[in-house]
């Protein structure tokens, strides 16, 4: 990697110990280092020096122009967001081309820098934004998933090529932004395994950190270090979350144990509160419910949440309630299933037993956004006029008088588990009864 890097960050501390040097890992995996030639794609060879507009052949895409707005019925991409909400990344499209697109979210304005390089990308291309300003970008070509990391350099954009992995009858796919933004991971789902890949922040070119048996999907941090990942599990004909421990060598512990017959997904989790958000078919239908991080109380599924014909997802919590994960809000995306409308902004939080339709910005990137500390949403969006918004939306604060119920006092009684334990059998009642 011998391309310079604008205004470099100090060198990150060491990630999770990987478990291989390089080289085939469990005969299914192959690791591209930077330079090798097993990771040059048929087309042109991706250039380890700042491509500057003068240098790039002529495209019909102008650096300078905004990315175009979302057609009528199109919906935009939507960026991902940094941990820490102040940079996002998305794949942009203007003039028939694909491109990564940055956007800079702690200032006054928010605003976007569009990071072409000498040939549009994929439409499948992947982009995830690191704390530094970076992007990475995931590309795939002949059955190789090749990283690089783009970065602005004045009128043009700069790479930085970090190898890749060469994938055998597996999916591989980015994880979510890790709560220490210098890392950024990937999973490699098989039939029967699946592999945990450090793809940016190591040593030299991508690191096998965990081989999983079983297929996994998902992908949810449950700690602030790097440490404790939550992935969906399939396994003998059931999925359950399982918590990876990336620096014991992959260990698995059981998470989410609420049937012994129900398939249960962790959706999201903050590392201040403990507070869980689950899908789980363990009520009888497919429902969302929330339990809490280190408690042994059953999960609850409210029945506030269960919507017939609509879709529910949460994306975002409200961080910072220490110990106190019924007050914390919860930003919801609720669809109906019909290309006629689009979706609806809601909000919740466990202590109010009851959802909040919120109002929806104009041009929202539905499904993205972040929760800030004081329960206010902020949410990206794009019309014809800002290319690059982020709107603000309070949650309604928690009800008078809520009262804790026994598993946060369960919970805030005792110190926190330094490792997830598992949610044990909900006592369902015969699958009926919800809580």
């Amino acid at each position: 990697m011998t391309a310079p890097v604008a205004e470099p960050s100090p060198a990150p501390s060491s990630p999770p110990a990987s478990l291989s040097g390089g080289g085939s890992v469990a005969g299914r995996w192959t690791r591209i280092v930077p330079g090798s030639g097993a990771g040059k794609p048929e087309a042109p060879a991706l250039s380890p020096t700042p491509v500057r507009e003068a240098d790039a052949p002529a495209s019909p895409c102008e650096a300078d122009a905004p990315a175009a707005p979302p057609q009528p019925g199109a919906p935009a991409p939507a960026p991902t967001l940094t941990a820490d909400g102040v940079y996002a990344a998305r794949l942009a499209q203007r003039g028939g081309c694909w491109f990564p697109e940055r956007w800079t979210l702690d200032s006054a304005e928010p605003y976007a820098v569009p990071l072409p390089v000498h040939q549009p990308e994929e439409p499948g291309t992947r982009v995830l934004p690191m704390a530094d300003g970076r992007v990475l970008v995931h590309r795939r070509a002949d059955g190789r998933h090749l990283f690089s990391l783009l970065y602005p350099t004045g009128p043009g954009t700069g790479e930085v090529p970090l190898g890749g992995v060469q994938c055998e009858g597996a999916e591989l796919s980015l994880l979510p932004p890790a709560p220490r933004g210098a890392y950024a991971y990937a999973l490699a789902a098989g039939a029967r395994s699946t592999a945990v890949w450090l793809v940016a922040g190591g040593a030299f070119g991508p690191e096998h950190l965990a081989e999983i048996p079983g297929r996994c999907t998902g992908g949810v941090w449950l700690d602030r270090t790097n440490r404790m990942l939550a992935l969906d599990r399939e396994l003998d004909g059931r999925t359950k979350t399982v918590a990876v421990d990336l620096e014991r060598g992959g260990e698995v512990t059981p998470l989410l144990q609420i049937a012994d017959d129900s398939d249960d997904r962790l959706l999201l989790a903050d590392a201040d509160s403990g507070l869980l958000l689950i899908r789980s078919d363990a009520p009888g239908e497919t429902r969302l419910g929330w339990g809490v991080l280190g408690s042994t109380r059953p999960v609850r599924f409210p029945e506030c949440l269960r919507m017939p014909g609509h879709a529910v997802t949460p994306f975002a919590i409200q961080p910072g309630q220490v110990l106190m994960p019924e007050s914390c809000a919860v930003a919801l995306r609720v669809d109906d299933g019909s290309d006629e409308s689009a979706p609806r902004l809601c909000g919740w939080r466990p202590a109010d037993r009851q959802v909040h339709q919120l109002p929806t910005p104009a041009g929202w990137l539905a499904g993205a956004g972040r929760c800030t500390r004081d329960g206010v949403l902020e949410l990206p969006y794009v019309t014809g006029s800002v290319p690059c918004g982020m709107a603000r939306v309070e949650v309604p604060a928690p009800a008078p008088g809520a009262k804790a119920s026994a598993e946060v006092k369960e919970a805030g009684g005792a110190a926190r588990a330094a490792r997830p334990v598992p949610l044990q059998q909900a006592p369902l009642g015969g699958r009926g009864a919800v809580g």
